[in-house]
């Protein structure tokens, strides 16, 4: 009789714990990375194509670069290049920009593509607490050419005080890869705000 009812219990628990776990699974909560890769490939390449327009109707606000591991005489498509809109530009006595061996000193924020939970996207990382204050930030200080190609490419062409917000392919990313560092899911494309305070060589720093 004892075990009967023990049985009898044990068998509510885990009909009890399917209930559970089916509603779960159809709460109606949206997956954040369903589709992932499938969701960058046709975000990027429909940013590409509305940015391509305005850049060809004259707007100087918005750049396409290509990557700097890449060549003109190589074969090069959408994802060769990353997508920059100007956000607040240099001084114009800033003529210079940094060397892949130079360190720099930045404010950056880094997001995912925009989603149902996260129409901002999904912040990653961060070097400082939104909204943004000059005076209370603190810079991070790296090797330019330590990042992703995308990141990378963005600072070798930004000038002290440069503001900008750079659209990157996942293929200038982390690729189809997990970041090691962060928790970013393979196959995403990456949107920083970058703002360069300073660049300087390594010689400088001996």
């Amino acid at each position: 009789m004892i075990r009967k009812r023990i049985y009898f219990i044990l068998l509510t628990m885990v009909m009890a714990c399917t209930v559970m776990t089916s509603c779960s699974e159809d709460d109606g909560v949206e997956d954040e990375f369903a589709d992932w890769q499938l969701r960058n490939d046709s975000y990027f390449n429909n940013l590409t194509d509305s940015i391509q327009k305005l850049i060809d109707g004259g707007r100087t606000d918005w750049k396409r670069i290509r990557t700097w591991s890449k060549g003109e005489g190589d074969f090069l498509s959408n994802v060769d290049y990353i997508i920059v809109h100007v956000e607040g530009n240099a001084p114009a006595s800033e003529t210079a920009s940094p060397m892949f061996t130079d360190s720099v000193a930045v404010h950056y924020q880094g997001r995912l593509i925009p989603s149902a939970n996260n129409p901002k996207g999904l912040i990653f990382d961060t070097s400082y607490l939104d909204p943004f204050d000059k005076d209370v930030a603190v810079t991070k200080t790296f090797s330019a050419g330590g990042v992703v190609d995308g990141f990378s490419t963005a600072l070798q062409h930004m000038r002290r005080g440069d503001h900008w917000t750079v659209y990157i392919p996942y293929q200038l990313g982390y690729g189809s890869r997990e970041s090691s560092t962060s928790s970013i899911p393979a196959y995403s494309s990456l949107i920083f705000d970058i703002r360069l305070k300073d660049f300087w060589s390594k010689k400088a720093e001996e």
